[in-house]
């Protein structure tokens, strides 16, 4: 669907902070550590318009070569081991210089006989045209772009597709529209619901990553999408979101996805979703529990791309042959956790417990106690519900808060809710969280109550799935029933250690001061006055959470 969005002039592509000088569009052709360089290939594309690419293949290899393709905005030309933040944890003995910003370094793949072609989408650079920033516009221009590589003398007609975020999400795009040459993806972490889990948690704007992310694809000799301004122009889902809608069911290509329980409030929701719907006879999902680049990075993982792309790209049967459907990482905190393999997701002996908030002495019961109430200040205040485990339990999958919830001062609510860990003497347990920090939650969730409406043919207790296409503010007084989803997690509690419910009227986690990460946040809530939370009787606030029964934790 082809919808008008907001456009802006592009920004003078040398002008870029923070990236290497931008080299001329020159075709330029090189031998390097092996490599047969081609810098500022001319793709077509089916209206005429022209974009860059640079090639990278092994040096002497003429013919039946496949092809990783890169798809992103952020520039071929920053190719350097030190684009990754200190605290990523990516080492940078892991790669080449030749690597560009999440995607497949050319030196390992190029020795390993495949050739990497990063491309600049259209408008994004030097490539001509206006800059889109998804929606079938780009679908098509990677579609065709998929089917010019393997057009190519020296190529072996089979294209993969491999990288992080944005190298991801381009994927999810394009294989609905099964360009012949596209013979495998490999998304590693990449959302799959525009405003679910990128412009809205739910309902509330994000207000820190999302203009971040719309700044670094301003950069073009065209006209570029103001991201930021179409999302505040459309707080709720209408033609604009369904716009950027993907057809996951449309997904047939052999797929190897990767999510972190550790990217809440970007990557997690969207990639398992991807994953669920996809129609692949062949499909893999990897759940872990790391920082997310560095876990592209590491050499195991990149021994797995290999056994993905050679038996897919090359028809070299090998270790994927023995590769469980689901393969998980159950943590009990930053660094530490247990790998599992699993037939399904959520585990097929899921368990869902229903666990009652009871406001009057802040715990979690078994069942619901007589009628309470507690408040907090709705802009910076909040209230937490604990239960201590008398055994060890895991808890794995997806998990919802549903809370009777009243506004004093305002007529509407901005809901934070954050699952824990408290080991046995009390303190918070942290775990790796959003690729920086090890400080991190179990789970997170949002919601503005306004937006409280839910889907119910595609909604289950344990994950409520908001409608987000209309608004229905409180009046004084008003108590209503309200959703929460929580983004899935896996964490194992050792008996005698607690599972809290955070839930504030304001961002759990805060960025670090003065620290220039990106970081999910928002600043834009209708809070103000008292939010008021009812508890039992004609008030079952609860908690519903799934329990894995005790078993081999191995893979």
């Amino acid at each position: 669907m082809r919808y008008p969005v907001i456009m802006r002039p592009g920004v003078d592509p040398h002008t870029a902070p923070n990236k290497p000088p931008l080299p001329p569009p020159n075709h330029d052709l090189r031998t390097e550590r092996g490599l047969l360089i081609e810098r500022n290939c001319r793709i077509p594309l089916r209206d005429g318009v022209e974009i860059l690419a640079d090639i990278y293949r092994p040096e002497g290899a003429m013919r039946g070569v496949p092809v990783l393709l890169a798809w992103g905005p952020y520039g071929k030309h920053a190719l350097t081991n030190k684009v990754f933040w200190p605290r990523s944890g990516v080492d940078p003995g892991w790669l080449s210089d030749l690597t560009a910003f999440e995607a497949p370094d050319a030196v390992f793949w190029g020795a390993k006989g495949f050739a990497v072609a990063v491309v600049d989408p259209r408008g994004a650079w030097l490539s001509g045209g206006d800059f889109h920033h998804n929606g079938i516009q780009e679908a098509e221009d990677c579609a065709d772009a998929i089917e010019w590589l393997a057009g190519r003398a020296w190529c072996s007609g089979r294209v993969g597709m491999t990288g992080v975020s944005y190298l991801a999400a381009i994927q999810y795009l394009v294989a609905p529209l099964r360009p012949p040459a596209l013979a495998a993806i490999n998304p590693w972490e990449g959302f799959s619901d525009w405003y679910r889990e990128f412009a809205y948690h739910g309902g509330i704007p994000e207000t820190n990553f999302v203009p971040r992310a719309s700044d670094n694809i301003r950069f073009s000799l065209g006209r570029t999408e103001d991201t930021w301004a179409n999302v505040q122009a459309h707080p709720l889902i209408d033609d604009y979101w369904q716009s950027k809608a993907l057809d996951l069911e449309g997904i047939v290509q052999p797929a190897y996805v990767v999510a972190s329980w550790s990217d809440q409030g970007l990557h997690l929701r969207g990639t398992i979703e991807a994953w669920k719907r996809m129609s692949s006879a062949q499909k893999w999902l990897d759940v872990h529990g790391q920082k997310k680049w560095a876990h592209y990075y590491m050499p195991e993982s990149r021994e797995r791309q290999l056994a993905f792309f050679d038996q897919f790209l090359r028809d070299r049967t090998g270790a994927i042959a023995a590769w469980p459907p689901v393969r998980l990482e159950v943590r009990e905190r930053h660094g530490v956790q247990v790998e599992r393999a699993e037939t399904a997701f959520p585990p097929a002996d899921t368990r869902y417990a229903k666990l009652f908030l009871d406001a009057a002495s802040g715990a979690m019961l078994e069942a619901p106690a007589a009628d309470a109430v507690t408040s907090y200040a709705a802009c910076e205040g909040r209230v937490v519900f604990d239960l201590r485990f008398d055994a060890k339990t895991e808890i794995t999958g997806h998990a919802a808060l549903h809370l009777w919830v009243e506004a004093e001062g305002s007529d509407d609510i901005d809901l934070f809710v954050a699952l824990q860990k408290l080991d046995a003497a009390g303190e918070v347990v942290g775990f790796t969280f959003y690729a920086f920090f090890e400080n991190g939650p179990v789970a997170l969730g949002w919601q503005r109550v306004s937006h409280r409406a839910t889907v119910p043919e595609a909604s289950t207790p344990e994950r409520p799935l908001h409608a987000h296409d209309r608004e229905e503010r409180l009046v004084a007084g008003q108590c209503v029933p309200v959703a929460i989803e929580l983004w899935p997690s896996s964490t194992r509690f050792a008996a005698g250690e607690t599972l809290r419910v955070v839930i504030a009227g304001a961002d759990i986690y805060r960025k670090e001061e003065g620290a220039m990460l990106p970081f999910p946040l928002h600043e834009a809530t209708r809070n103000r006055g008292r939010h008021i939370i009812r508890t039992g009787g004609a008030h079952p606030s609860h908690l519903i959470v799934p329990i894995i029964p005790e078993r081999d934790q191995q893979a």
